[in-house]
C-alpha cells in the first residue's frame, strides 16, 4: 500500500493520493479506528453475501495444493482481510486433513480483531515465500491513487472541496498515455484515476509468492472501456456517498486490473471465475419440493446466494485477476476445477 501522508488532518488541498492514504489509514483513518465495525459495516462484499465465496477460494486453493504436490505447510494469505472473515470461512471449508496443513495470513493495517481463530496470523504485510494462495478480495481499490483532469493533477481539502493542481509528473502522465489514454491532456477530455500505485502495490504482492496463484478481485474496467468521469466514491454505513476524505467514509475507486496484469495472468469475471469453481445460480427442481421440502428450502436458498455473486450489473461483474507463479495459470482452460 502507498506510505504518502500522515494523520487525518490537512492544512489545505492536497494531491488524492495524500487525502486518501490520511483519512483511510493515518490515526484515526476509517480502515484503523479501533473498536470500528470494519468494512462489513458499511458495505457488503461478497465474502459477506455469502459463505459459498468462501467455499469457492477454499477450491481454489485446493487446486493450488494439487498443483504443489501436497506440501506440509500450505500458505493462505488474505491481503485486505478485514475481520477475518473470509479466512474464517475457508478454514471452515476446508477438508480437516487440508485445514490442518494450512499456514494462514491475514494482512491488515488494523489491529487484530477480538475473538479470531488463534491459528491466523495477523501480520502488516504479506510474508515473503508464500507457497499457496495469495487472494486479495477488495483490496486494490482502496490503495490510494491520484486523480488527473486537462493535464493537470487533481488536489482535494479535507471537506471535499476540488481544485487544479500542478502538471502530471512523467511516470503518471506516461501511465495515462500507455492506460487511460481516452483522459489525454487538452482541456475537457475527461477525468481519469492513475492507476500506477495499484500496479506497484500487486506487483510487490506477486513478488511476495514463491509458487502458487495470486489473485485479485475487485470493482474493475479495462483499457477499451475506461469511465469517462472516473469512479471515486465514498461508502459509510451501507450507502453511497460523497468521497470526502476526512475519515468518516470508505474512499474507494475502481481497478485498472488490466494494468495490474503481470506477463501469464488471466482475467475473468467473477461469474466466470465462480462457475469454474461449482458455483451455480440454477434453481432446485421443482420436483424435490413434494419429495424433500426442507432440502428444496436450503437448495432454494443457497441458489439465490449464488445468483448474487455472479449477478450482470453485480457482483459477478467484478473482475478476478488471476497471476499463476510456477504453476498452471488457473482459468485459462474450459474446466479450471
Amino acid at each position: 500500500m502507498s506510505t504518502q501522508g500522515e494523520g487525518t488532518a490537512q492544512a489545505g488541498p492536497v494531491r488524492w493520493r495524500t487525502a486518501m492514504e490520511r483519512a483511510l489509514y493515518g490515526p484515526d483513518g476509517f480502515y484503523v479506528r479501533p473498536g470500528g465495525p470494519g468494512p462489513a459495516g458499511h458495505f457488503r462484499t461478497s465474502v459477506h453475501a455469502s459463505p459459498l465465496y468462501a467455499g469457492a477460494v477454499a477450491r481454489l486453493l485446493l487446486w493450488v495444493d494439487g498443483e504443489l504436490g501436497r506440501p506440509e505447510e500450505l500458505d493462505l494469505v488474505d491481503v485486505g482481510a478485514g475481520r477475518g472473515e473470509l479466512l474464517t470461512g475457508v478454514l471452515e471449508a476446508l477438508p480437516p486433513e487440508t485445514a490442518a496443513r494450512v499456514r494462514p495470513y491475514g494482512v491488515e493495517r488494523a489491529g487484530r480483531p477480538a475473538g479470531l481463530d488463534g491459528r491466523i496470523r495477523w501480520v502488516g504485510e504479506a510474508p515473503r515465500g508464500t507457497r499457496g494462495l495469495l487472494f486479495a478480495n477488495e483490496w486494490l481499490d482502496n490503495v490510494p491513487l491520484d486523480l488527473a483532469e486537462d493535464g493537470r493533477y487533481v488536489e482535494v481539502a479535507r471537506d471535499g472541496t476540488e481544485s487544479p493542481g500542478g502538471p502530471l509528473d512523467g511516470p503518471d502522465l506516461a501511465w495515462l498515455e500507455r492506460w487511460w489514454p481516452q483522459a489525454g491532456t487538452r482541456a475537457g477530455a475527461g477525468r481519469a484515476e492513475i492507476g500506477r500505485p495499484r500496479d506497484e502495490a500487486w506487483a510487490a504482492a506477486v513478488g511476495t509468492v514463491e509458487s502458487g496463484l495470486a489473485v485479485a478481485v475487485d470493482y474493475a474496467h479495462t483499457l477499451a472501456a475506461r469511465p469517462p468521469f472516473g469512479t471515486l466514491t465514498g461508502f459509510r454505513a451501507g450507502r453511497e456517498t460523497a468521497p470526502v476524505p476526512d475519515g468518516s467514509c470508505d474512499v474507494t475507486a475502481h481497478v485498472a486490473l488490466d494494468a495490474c496484469a503481470g506477463p501469464g495472468a488471466v482475467l475473468l469475471t467473477q461469474r466466470d471465475a465462480l462457475a469454474a469453481l461449482g458455483v451455480s445460480g440454477a434453481r432446485p427442481p421443482l420436483s424435490l419440493a413434494s419429495t424433500d421440502p426442507a432440502a428444496y428450502v436450503r437448495a432454494l436458498s443457497t441458489a439465490g446466494e449464488a445468483a448474487e455473486l455472479t449477478a450482470r450489473g453485480g457482483l459477478g461483474d467484478f473482475g478476478w485477476l488471476i497471476q499463476p507463479v510456477g504453476v498452471t495459470p488457473w482459468g485459462s482452460a474450459p474446466d479450471p476445477v
